[in-house]
């Protein structure tokens, strides 16, 4: 393709890409069509020839469009997904034009030594051991897998096993501890790795959610061999953590490696306002935790840290003769991650990180936490209306027709999220908590401010008085 055309499509892809993001602040907060109707505006035979590149792209765009989320404007609060930070967005644009591989760092230079310097701004943003080894990976969910196979591998090897080898074919048996409110993720990766998700020792949580020292206490007393104990900094509800300066001691002297779930909490690490509520958690052996939540890298992107390097690159590393191998003092992506062919996820973490800078980081984690206070503060002054956690994070939980009976409150929240979600000034979903439904605001969008939660407030308790008048 010429340089003339390539430009006139990238050029009109960026147009079209601006236009979006421009107008996302005053559209429904929602998408406009369903999956169903989404699924009709794409379906047709296959191509039998090709097309001109600019049509293709127009074409896309226009069916497309009714039916993207907003999850980049400033009102969506329907689960803890991040804006995308334009400078990330160019990042990732350019990572894509320049088609780099991120699984060698001699066969792809740039790519591999942008995400070594992300890596270590991140472990200095988070507040972790400089010495830690780092994996740029899709997300929380495969940094929790990628952590727990170093974890898996190395109590295991203590114990004499080497799993990398042999796989658990007559491995000794190690006990995985994990708070009852932990993220399904986490479990669906101890499936994944062999561990299973229905064989673990679930430790009893508090109010809001939050593992009970004394009942990790009990589970840990009779484990004689291999433990790995799983923590979470934000509980996907109520955002609380777990005690994991508690914890961390009750593991001393044993076999154990303590693993954080840190999806979007571990960024409170970055923040001194909300630091206290991360305190200990520097004593774990690994954290999981996300980009495209509250650093608001696009989408996909993912940091697995480990204090043992060496177990990580165990656990990970692929190798093959037609591979250049790294020497000393070389960093091989390739040993950190379950992927050898990978997008070249630096490029727009360097970018974010670049662009916001430290203070610019824990400026966006101390909004966004105000933020949640103030929503939560609003519509916990409104009648009928509860808020169901203590927010102490980004997340807030609340209950509408609190003064009914529970079937009935479940009714009434459950429609007021679906008339919040019609009326699509605001996007708000629903979870269940403690087997009631909760509406769930979860407040990570670099472009929400504190005058844009005022509003969505304002939207909430609307839809809460028309759902109320039609129940009176």
């Amino acid at each position: 393709m010429p340089d003339s055309s390539l430009g006139t499509l990238w050029g009109r892809a960026a147009e079209l890409a601006t236009r979006f993001r421009a107008g996302i602040a005053d559209r429904p907060q929602r998408p406009l069509s369903t999956y169903h109707e989404m699924r009709a505006a794409f379906a047709a035979p296959l191509p039998e020839t090709g097309a001109d590149p600019l049509a293709v792209i127009e074409d896309l765009a226009r069916r497309a469009a009714p039916g993207l989320q907003a999850v980049t404007g400033p009102r969506f609060f329907g689960w803890v997904m991040g804006a995308s930070h334009p400078a990330g967005v160019a990042a990732d644009f350019l990572t894509s034009a320049w088609g780099q591989n991120a699984g060698n760092h001699l066969a792809m230079p740039a790519a591999a030594a942008v995400e070594e310097i992300a890596a270590r701004w991140l472990l200095d943003l988070l507040r972790l051991p400089a010495d830690c080894s780092v994996g740029l990976v899709t997300g929380a969910t495969l940094a929790n897998f990628t952590c727990l196979a170093a974890a898996r591998g190395e109590v295991l090897r203590r114990a004499g096993w080497d799993v990398e080898a042999q796989g658990l074919f007559g491995a000794p048996p190690i006990r995985v501890l994990i708070g009852d409110d932990a993220h399904t993720t986490v479990f669906s990766a101890l499936q994944f790795l062999g561990l299973g998700h229905d064989r673990v020792t679930r430790v009893a949580t508090d109010a809001q959610g939050r593992m009970i020292p004394a009942a990790f206490a009990a589970a840990l007393e009779p484990a004689d061999g291999p433990i790995i104990a799983i923590a979470q900094a934000g509980q996907i509800n109520t955002g609380a953590f777990d005690p994991v300066g508690q914890l961390a001691p009750m593991l001393a002297g044993r076999n154990a490696w303590l693993h954080v779930d840190g999806a979007f909490g571990l960024w409170a690490r970055a923040c001194a306002e909300t630091a206290p509520l991360a305190a200990g958690l520097e004593l774990a052996d690994s954290w999981a935790t996300d980009g495209h939540k509250w650093l608001q890298t696009p989408y996909d992107c993912g940091y697995a840290i480990t204090r043992h390097a060496d177990a990580h690159r165990r656990a990970m590393t692929i190798a093959a003769s037609y591979l250049p191998a790294a020497e000393a003092g070389e960093r091989d992506p390739s040993h950190y991650v379950p992927e050898l062919s990978r997008r070249a996820r630096g490029f727009a973490t360097w970018a974010v990180i670049r662009a916001l800078g430290r203070g610019g980081i824990a400026e966006l984690v101390g909004r966004h936490c105000r933020i949640a206070r103030q929503m939560a503060a609003r519509l916990g002054g409104a009648g009928g209306v509860q808020v169901m956690n203590d927010v102490v994070l980004n997340q807030a939980i609340v209950r509408f027709g609190a003064d009914r009976d529970g079937a009935d409150s479940d009714r009434l929240t459950r429609a007021v999220i679906e008339e919040v979600q019609r009326e699509g000034e605001a996007f708000a979903s629903g979870a269940k908590w403690r087997e009631r439904w909760v509406m769930r605001l979860s407040v990570t969008s670099g472009a929400t401010t504190e005058a844009e939660g005022e509003r969505a407030a304002a939207a909430i308790l609307k839809a809460w008085d028309k759902v109320r008048g039609a129940n009176a």
